[in-house]
């Protein structure tokens, strides 16, 4: 093993737009290896999300049960969105929280990022747990429909275990929020 730290950076060389729709890029690069070699990345551009983990009064974690197409099912998750142009990550935060549930939050804590498909997209997941809730009408988009409901953490892992919540991003926060809690009560 060499005694000094190894460039593993891909150099790119060339890069082609495969598709682009209203959210989503498909790209294709040419790559320098480090080996010095050429080789070709496809990825996908994202513009980034915002995950919240709300906190209810009564101690338990709002949650939301969706259509997610791509997989022709419904879904457990936390509220999330993405970032809008120019949009700060706490500002997306509140937005998505106030249109999906109708809640808003006196208390932000950042709980940290995830990469969620680090293999093909440059996605990133801001993650922030809201807390001392208050309720008012949600503001839906048209084609949004969810539907609302509370559990406690405890009911939460339960759910991961018994794979009733299998996505990736409620499931890292969940562990985060859970943490964060713990330690700071």
């Amino acid at each position: 093993m060499p005694d000094f730290p190894l460039d593993l950076t891909e150099h790119c060389i060339s890069t082609q737009t495969l598709s682009s729709g209203v959210m989503l890029t498909v790209k294709c690069d040419q790559v320098r290896l480090p080996n010095g070699k050429v080789s070709q990345r496809e990825y996908v551009v994202h513009p980034g999300a915002v995950l919240i983990v709300p906190v209810l009064p009564n101690g338990n974690v709002l949650l939301e049960k969706q259509f997610r197409y791509a997989l022709h099912q419904v879904f457990i998750e936390l509220p999330a969105g993405k970032i809008d142009a120019n949009e700060e990550t706490l500002t997306t935060g509140q937005r998505e929280l106030l249109e999906e549930t109708g809640y808003s939050a006196k208390e932000w804590i950042k709980l940290g990022a995830q990469h969620p498909c680090i293999g093909y997209s440059n996605e990133v997941i801001h993650m922030y747990l809201a807390m001392d809730l208050s309720q008012s009408a949600h503001q839906r988009d048209e084609d949004e429909f969810l539907e609302l409901f509370d559990a406690s953490f405890a009911e939460c892992f339960t759910m991961i275990q018994n794979g009733k919540i299998t996505d990736g991003k409620t499931i890292a926060a969940l562990f985060l929020a859970e943490k964060y809690l713990q330690t700071h009560s």
